[in-house]
């Protein structure tokens, strides 16, 4: 059971009291002294009674109580409040102060919504409703107090531009597109264009035979569809590393297939990113090959901010080891604040996932969605955007990934890049929804009790297909073979490139060289281009890496970084995956991911 104040405007204003927190009641203030003037003319005095007959209209709009929010007896401290300011309209400010015909009444109804500030405390109780998709803080838009508009902001008018994109492609990875769709939603609705947002996905979730609901997509256990309307800009194989960077930099010849769409900002316009799929120290997938490496990447933010054509970006990253996307290679002068899910030696998280807390609807055998993504897109549903921060929501999603710093089931959410405008509201990157004017903490999910590693999530949707089909039937010895086949390929490529370490580097150093990370504000590799002939290399003699062997990128990395030769490479490659049978893993079929 959830806690909250109860907040009320009196109906009789001579007997309006100042609550304090306590339960205590305070005397109204003071009436206004009374000044003496010379009597009216009669021009004055027929508007003084016209604006009297006004103002008592006005009044009589909020004199009516209203109960804000229901009272329960106990509020945790902890929790943040919310104000609600009760007050006349301008116009009814303005008569006040030419009229001396308003009674002690309406007077001092004035003085008490005209100046209390009402505190609302919502409170996230834990005694078993942890997790329950429930509002923390309502408040209805009923007759009586109005809530005060949002301020404006100095930049209201600047043009914004997204580019989200779902890096993966199949079923079980099913919760990538969704957070892409849910995304486009919160920015539609907060007034983005659509010719202004750019969305890459695959496709091949909402009409897929595994989907319990055909054309519908959701992001939540209890949420609704969040893929219609989406815009199908790029999707299949024109899912690619390429499009992506030619869209982001407004290069319409360099585009392949799609809608064609590209950024094609000005100086004065903000741009917003966001990315959700596997990835590893160094690259991000893609569903269709190479994969994007983080040396390109900063090499296209850079190339888009020498062509003068934006104010300010906002880049936030879902997946695996995010942060070694950016860490020691992220310049702070490119007017570019960057997120990411995960530092740069860690798993990001899967969420609502089967058998998990709180799992999906019974039907579904896949993730809804990821644990970064659903905090910040959550947060951003439940809040007015003009009055909440690029800081405030970063703060929020630290703290509901890393789920109270329980390593074993979250990551650590990562900033890299400008942080110079963190103060700066979120609307000006992802539009304001009117209906969240005034509305604070609507909908807040505590976090998880279990998550799911991103890279065993495909494991976890092939075992639970396996278990929903009939026993002895065909398709499920096939499921069966499928579950084998990944497994041994995931064996395979740990042990090969363990051998491969121990061939360079010695039996007893190569497994610790390897693995070792480099300290905080060091790239992942110095030679970009070494990282991906060695991926190479070892791809041709041993198979794809698959989206499971994207973590083992800095092995790779530091074979460059040792100064390995490409022949000594290809010797180890070879002598420590010649006999395997590629077969379906093969680079030529796969594709190589550089």
């Amino acid at each position: 059971m959830r806690a909250f104040w109860n907040i009320t405007c009196e109906s009789d204003p001579q007997q309006a009291r100042f609550r304090n927190s306590s339960g205590g009641a305070g005397a109204a203030p003071a009436r206004p002294r009374e000044r003496t003037e010379l009597p009216p003319s009669p021009r004055s005095r027929k508007a003084t009674t016209t604006r009297t007959a006004r103002l008592a209209h006005h009044v009589s709009a909020w004199s009516t109580p209203l109960r804000l929010l229901k009272a329960q007896p106990t509020v945790p401290s902890t929790h943040a409040s919310q104000l609600a300011l009760c007050s006349l309209s301008p116009l009814s400010l303005s008569l006040l102060s030419h009229t001396h015909m308003l009674s002690r009444a309406a007077m001092a109804a004035w003085w008490v919504c005209g100046f209390l500030s009402l505190l609302a405390v919502a409170a996230a109780a834990a005694d078993g409703a942890e997790g329950k998709w429930d509002p923390l803080l309502r408040m209805p838009t009923e007759k009586g107090c109005a809530p005060a508009p949002a301020p404006a902001a100095a930049d209201e008018g600047v043009t914004k531009w997204a580019v989200l994109v779902a890096g993966s492609s199949g079923y079980g990875n099913y919760r990538h597109q969704a957070d892409v769709c849910h995304a486009y939603q919160i920015l539609k609705r907060g007034g983005l264009k659509e010719e202004n947002i750019v969305v890459f996905m695959y496709d091949d979730i909402a009409k897929n035979v595994l989907n319990p609901r055909p054309g519908v997509i959701i992001n939540h256990p209890k949420g609704k569809d969040v893929y219609a309307g989406v815009p199908k800009d790029y999707t299949r194989d024109q899912v690619t590393t390429e499009n992506f960077f030619a869209v982001l930099l407004g290069n319409k010849t360099a585009v392949t297939g799609g809608s064609g769409k590209v950024i094609d900002s000005k100086p004065n316009d903000h741009i917003f990113i966001f990315y959700s799929d596997h990835g590893g120290p160094g690259i991000l997938g893609m569903p269709n090959m190479p994969y994007l490496y983080a040396g390109d990447f900063i090499k296209v933010l850079r190339e888009k901010h020498a062509s003068n054509s934006y104010s300010k970006m906002v880049i936030y990253v879902e997946a695996c080891e995010s942060g070694s996307i950016f860490e020691g290679l992220m310049p702070e002068d490119l007017n570019i604040y960057v997120t990411t899910a995960a530092n740069a030696v860690e798993n990001s998280w899967g969420a609502y996932c089967p058998e998990m807390e709180p799992p999906p609807p019974p039907e579904y055998i896949t993730c809804l969605g990821d644990l970064y993504s659903v905090s910040w897109m959550e947060d951003s549903d439940a809040h007015d955007l003009k009055k909440e921060t690029i800081k405030d929501q970063y703060e929020v999603v630290k703290n509901r990934t890393s789920n109270s710093n329980k390593s074993d089931r979250g990551s650590h959410v990562m900033e890299y890049g400008d942080k110079t405008f963190k103060e700066e509201k979120l609307f000006l990157y992802q539009g304001f929804n009117p209906a969240n004017a005034n509305v604070a903490n609507r909908l807040i999910w505590p976090g998880p009790s279990a998550a799911v590693n991103q890279r065993d999530a495909d494991i976890l949707f092939m075992w639970k297909r396996y278990e929903q089909l009939n026993v002895g039937s065909e398709e499920k010895l096939r499921a069966l073979m499928e579950i084998k086949e990944t497994m041994a390929h995931r064996k395979h490529l740990d042990s090969s490139i363990d051998f491969i370490g121990k061939l360079v580097f010695g039996f007893a150093n190569g497994p610790s060289v390897l693995e070792a990370a480099r300290s905080p504000g060091q790239p992942l590799v110095d030679n970009w281009d070494c990282l991906k002939r060695m991926v190479r290399i070892f791809e041709s003699q041993c198979g794809s890496l698959t989206q499971y062997g994207m973590k083992h990128m800095r092995a790779f990395a530091n074979i460059c970084n040792n100064g390995v030769s490409e022949d000594k490479m290809m010797e180890a490659s070879t002598s420590a995956c010649g006999s395997y049978d590629l077969a379906r893993w093969s680079s030529v079929a796969q594709g190589h991911s550089a």
